[in-house]
């Protein structure tokens, strides 16, 4: 029997990502670097079908998967956009840390933002959607928000994802060891080269 598997792309670079920004609903282009990940990732996937493509709302997203291939098949799915980082939106770990030194991604709320449980809640429901699937599935969206997928794929509490770092124009696969029952990462962090 061949089980699903579910490609996760996140974007490639921009600017804050390159910066150590943290980058959640500013709406940011992808650098030229992140343009040529994008193809490779394009390059990766040739010749893959795919039964479901959904992406983020971000430019990022959409232009990665637009220049990756997928565009035209692809549904955009809100439920996929990073967290909302709220008074931490543009600041790197360094300068939060000055701020709030006991502070940690993917345990902590972001204040002004999104909670972590709002953030699990969304996983959810994006990883029920995943799971309705029988086939191939691709998704592309940014980082933390996919490390918290994968967390929650598994069946771990989303905090998990902290264990799971992502470069930017990476390509991960989730899917199952033998049945159903036993959800797996099978890929993780394949990166353009």
């Amino acid at each position: 029997m061949q089980l699903p598997e579910i490609y996760l792309v996140r974007h490639g670079e921009t600017a804050w990502a390159l910066s150590g920004r943290h980058t959640g609903r500013t709406d940011i282009p992808l650098t030229p670097a992140g343009e040529e990940s994008a193809k490779h990732v394009g390059r990766r996937l040739t010749g893959m079908t795919f039964a479901r493509v959904f992406c983020s709302p971000s430019q990022r997203a959409r232009r990665t998967c637009e220049l990756a291939g997928f565009a035209t098949v692809a549904q955009i799915d809100p439920d996929l956009a990073e967290w909302d980082y709220g008074d931490y939106e543009g600041l790197t770990t360094a300068e939060i840390h000055a701020k709030n030194p006991g502070w940690r991604r993917l345990r902590d709320d972001a204040p002004g933002g999104e909670t972590l449980a709002a953030i699990a809640a969304r996983a959810d429901r994006v990883v029920s959607r995943l799971r309705a699937g029988a086939d191939k599935t691709l998704v592309f969206s940014s980082g933390h928000f996919l490390r918290v997928v994968a967390a929650r794929w598994l069946g771990a509490d989303a905090t998990a994802g902290a264990w799971l770092v992502l470069c930017t124009g990476s390509v991960s696969v989730l899917g199952y060891e033998h049945e159903l029952e036993s959800p797996a990462i099978l890929l993780w962090d394949e990166q353009p080269g």
